[in-house]
């Protein structure tokens, strides 16, 4: 019996990656890939206020928003088995890496390698588009991923809501 849930939890759990691998090339790659390669065919303008340091925060934004998705996406796979996918939603609520910080950490580093191109190409149109993201993700979290949340997870997503801000991370880890 133990090796059949074993098993199981294997298979899932192969399923859960392989399907967040899938949703990772559709959705953050598309999102803060190529959309803003078609905005800008990633051509530098003249820096932010005149000041070529704003490159170098630019850069440091892209660099601190990239491992964000890419560690959320695999707590979604291997803690939470299933995907960020509305489709393939986890079965286990994910409360730890970058989630004891922020809700929704995928959304804010996304976002954050999106204003980081805008900063680093000095183009005013990313930071345009990456505000109108925001806006949507705002939308969608509030009218239905924290309602399907709790509605799923019930006591245990309203801990994790009480403790653990939507979009400005806590200074320290929240410990469930």
């Amino acid at each position: 019996m133990t090796s059949k849930r074993a098993s199981g939890t294997t298979a899932q759990r192969t399923i859960a990656v392989l399907g967040s691998a899938a949703f990772f090339v559709v959705a953050p790659c598309t999102l803060a890939g190529l959309v803003p390669w078609s905005i800008t065919s990633w051509q530098l303008r003249p820096p932010f206020l005149g000041l070529e340091l704003t490159r170098g925060i630019g850069a440091i934004m892209i660099l601190a928003g990239a491992p964000g998705v890419v560690d959320a996406f695999a707590r979604f796979a291997l803690q939470g088995l299933g995907t960020p996918a509305p489709i393939a939603p986890p079965r286990m609520l994910v409360v730890s890496g970058l989630y004891r910080y922020v809700r929704n950490p995928i959304y804010v580093a996304v976002v954050a390698i999106i204003l980081g191109q805008a900063v680093l190409m000095g183009d005013w149109r990313l930071v345009v588009y990456g505000a109108l993201l925001w806006i949507f993700f705002h939308v969608w979290v509030v009218a239905l991923e924290e309602p399907t949340l709790e509605e799923t997870f019930g006591r245990e997503y309203e801990t994790f809501r009480a403790a653990v801000p939507r979009w400005i991370p806590r200074m320290t880890p929240w410990r469930p």
